[in-house]
């Protein structure tokens, strides 16, 4: 039986892996549990799952669920602030660790699993992006697997089995397009309301607003350089606005494969948590003869700035990532409280990387250095 223990368990990524792990009762069981504040759902979750130990971020919430436990006799550990899931993480009868939270928040935690000797799920794009290549060495020198949740990343994972990584001509990234890829009207009126209408993903703020950017799939451009050993000059970005291919990976001789699937997230989290095992599901099968037709489109990166920034970051390397990274998730948090307006989110990105001073120092603390500068840089623009 596997051992898991979820970051960001009451998140959009987070309650989908318990409905498939509740599924799977003979194969997975819960150690832990962390939650930002939501102890609402994490209470309910405690009683169906029964975990060892849980975290919650927020401290005034942690002691009221330690009052919770009490009044109920619920027996469980609890953590609570960012050193809480680094507690949780390390716990000795754990397998594996999945990161469903969203930002570089996590990154500390994700080393200290990595550390232990568990085994990555990691559906949070930006820590690969701040620092991936100290985590993608770690990793390699711990022996453990980074197992992508991602759709698009999980696709190219199970595209590259049994295949040379130096056979690779080129990976081939699948966008939705959310919900502006049409959109002919001034970008600068975007209100928050349509910038989280996605018309396919149901996910939290952050990555929705991301989506409509697409930002997030600049993000998803480093991750896949990172994840899988190829220069960013090798990863094309096309939109795909069905979401049913997911990602494609050219080889040298022509061959291209793909991976295909409805757009459900509960096959890649389910593929990774069985990883190499491929086990029954509950996601609806697919039909070509139903979808009809598929469709592909260039990006336009004057459209989207953030596709273009990101490509930027990425041919820069170093901390320049970590920076952009940063900046991004101040402005999207700025937007969604309606301190700027959605054209602003490139800008302040943009702006922000242009000042910062690039470090070529591989170490842990450059990295958490950039990301700390590039936050105080990008508030003080919106200021």
């Amino acid at each position: 039986m596997k051992k898991i223990v979820i970051l960001g368990s009451s998140g959009s990524i987070g309650t989908q892996t318990l409905d498939i792990v509740y599924n799977m009762k003979d194969d997975i069981c819960i150690r832990g549990l962390a939650v930002d504040s939501n102890i609402e759902i994490l209470k309910l979750q405690i009683r169906k799952f029964k975990p060892s130990a849980v975290s919650v971020n927020n401290f005034v919430e942690s002691r009221n669920l330690k009052k919770w436990c009490i009044s109920n006799n619920i027996e469980v550990s609890i953590y609570s602030g960012p050193s809480g899931l680094e507690r949780l993480v390390e716990m000795p009868d754990v397998d594996m660790v999945l990161v469903a939270i969203v930002g570089a928040i996590s990154l500390k935690s994700i080393i200290a699993a990595i550390k232990s000797k568990k085994d990555i799920a990691i559906a949070n794009k930006e820590t690969l992006v701040v620092a991936g290549s100290y985590i993608m060495r770690l990793a390699a020198k711990n022996g453990i697997s980074m197992l992508p949740i991602d759709s698009e990343h999980s696709a190219i994972f199970q595209c590259c089995m049994g295949e040379k990584k130096s056979q690779i001509k080129k990976i081939v990234l699948t966008a939705s397009g959310g919900p502006f890829y049409k959109y002919d009207k001034k970008f600068s009126q975007i209100t928050v309301r349509e910038a989280l209408n996605h018309p396919t993903w149901k996910m939290g703020k952050k990555i929705t607003i991301d989506s409509a950017t697409l930002m997030n799939k600049g993000l998803e451009a480093i991750e896949a350089s990172v994840l899988f050993g190829v220069p960013i000059e090798k990863i094309e970005i096309i939109m795909h606005p069905q979401s049913i291919l997911h990602s494609m990976v050219e080889y040298v001789d022509g061959s291209v494969i793909a991976q295909l699937s409805n757009p459900d997230m509960r096959l890649p989290i389910q593929y990774a948590l069985t990883y190499p095992e491929r086990l029954t599901s509950n996601v609806k099968p697919l039909n070509l003869n139903e979808v009809g037709r598929l469709e592909f489109f260039k990006p336009d990166f004057n459209k989207f700035p953030c596709l273009k920034l990101s490509y930027y970051a990425a041919k820069k390397g170093f901390t320049m990532p970590s920076a952009m990274n940063a900046a991004n998730e101040v402005a999207v948090e700025a937007f969604l409280n309606e301190e700027i307006k959605f054209t602003d989110i490139a800008e302040i990105v943009e702006k922000t990387m242009y000042a910062h001073t690039i470090s070529k120092s591989l170490s842990l603390n450059s990295f958490i250095e950039a990301d700390f500068w590039a936050r105080y840089y990008a508030r003080k623009l919106i200021n």
